[in-house]
This record gives structure tokens, sequence and C-alpha cells, in this order.
């Protein structure tokens, strides 16, 4: 079994914004694929269970805001008795233009406040990422830029880069992260 879990905050004012990436991604995948989550209170986090390539994988979306998104990343693994080898965390880069996406195997922080949450909950760094590009930011702080909206001039590169980024989590589903980077990054 693996999770995918997109991160974001959670409520209709963010939807759109810069820092939802990651909830974009498995958003538009769930649609294509005609797939419905479910908000689970105790996994703190919206979730549904498929199948790809004859393997179960999980998509989750925390309910607990941007910042403590390790609460539910820790929940569901604990749930569902999942290795931290066998989760992604898809989640928007400010440091990557819009359009680039690239895959970690590990790492810091990076200054993101989700991953760090997740990094502190898991007691590790050593999982495997993929960032979606959200920059170059403007001369604003980093967190008034990550909550503003995608303008409309960059709808269509952020089609292209969310689909991008579903090919390459399939592609990453059957062939890990090394050939994974090799490929896309």
């Amino acid at each position: 079994m693996k999770l995918i879990t997109g991160l974001g905050n959670i409520g209709e004012k963010y939807i759109f914004t810069r820092h939802n990436a990651g909830f974009m991604v498995i958003d538009r995948w769930a649609l294509l694929e005609n797939l419905s989550f479910k908000t689970e209170s105790k996994l703190k986090a919206a979730t549904v269970k498929f199948k790809f390539n004859n393997e179960d994988i999980i998509f989750a979306k925390p309910t607990t805001y941007m910042n403590l998104s390790g609460e539910a990343v820790r929940a569901i693994i604990d749930y569902y008795k999942i290795d931290i080898k066998d989760i992604l965390i898809i989640y928007d880069d400010i440091s990557l233009d819009l359009g680039k996406i690239r895959y970690r195997a590990n790492g810091s922080d990076g200054g993101h406040n989700g991953i760090k949450s997740i990094i502190q909950h898991l007691g590790t760094k050593n999982f495997d990422r993929l960032k979606i590009g959200i920059g170059p930011q403007p001369n604003i702080p980093s967190e008034n830029y990550v909550l503003q909206n995608f303008p409309k001039d960059s709808l269509d590169t952020l089609k292209e880069v969310l689909d991008k980024s579903i090919e390459s989590v399939k592609y990453y589903l059957q062939n890990g992260i090394e050939k994974t980077q090799n490929t896309y990054n």
C-alpha cells in the first residue's frame, strides 16, 4: 500500500492558492478517475483508496491546515501500517518556477512549514517528495505570496504542470524514486 499526500489548506478561500498545489494534483487525478474523497476525523484528512497497477493507493489531503500536516500523515501511516518508504508528499515549492517539478528522496524542510511538521511527526527527513514549482516569488513576503490565487494568465501552465505531475506520479509508482528523478527532474 502506498500513501500519496497532497499538501494544502482546507476551506473555500484557499482552493486556488499557490500553497494548495499539492491538493490540486491529487484533486485533478481523483476527478479524472471519478474518485470521491471522504473526510475521516480520526485520520485528520480527506482520503480515498483505490487500485493502481494492482496496488492499493491512498490519496490524502490533511484537514489540519498546512502547518500541522504531519499530524495527518502520522495518523494515516499508523492506522494503515504504511512504511515511510511507501509515502510520497506532494507540495508547493517557491524556489521552483511555475511549470517545473522536482522529485527528492529526502532533505530538509526548506522553510516549508508543512514539510517541517511531517519531519517532526515522522522523526525522519527520509521520505519521497514531489515539489511543484510556484515561483518566481516577487518582492513580497513568502507567507503572502503562497496564499495568493494563481493569476489567470498562468492557468494554462498550471494545468500543464498538474497533468505532468500526475503522469510523473504514475511513473514513480511503477519505477521508484531514482528512475523518476532521472526522468522528470
